[in-house]
């Protein structure tokens, strides 16, 4: 079975295999994924977190993002529960 929530860790990375990890995880994603909690990390500064919720805000395949309790972390809604 294929879990509704996932996650993928891009803290340490830059912007362009940041990208390229989340693209890829969302184009595997299916229907059944609910959530896609994106770990990016906030120690080393914010450029990562603000360019990925930047850059996912408009993506075709997210629904909205949520931001958690944790600076850390970005939650990208694929879909309505």
């Amino acid at each position: 079975m294929v879990e509704a929530f996932q996650e993928i860790d891009v803290h340490g990375m830059n912007k362009v295999t940041a990208f390229a990890a989340i693209d890829a995880k969302l184009k595997r994603a299916s229907g059944a994924v609910y959530q896609l909690k994106v770990i990016h990390g906030y120690h080393g500064g914010t450029v990562l977190r603000d360019a990925i919720r930047a850059h996912y805000k408009n993506h075709p395949k997210v629904k909205r993002i949520e931001l958690g309790l944790n600076p850390g972390e970005t939650d990208l809604i694929l879909r309505d529960l």
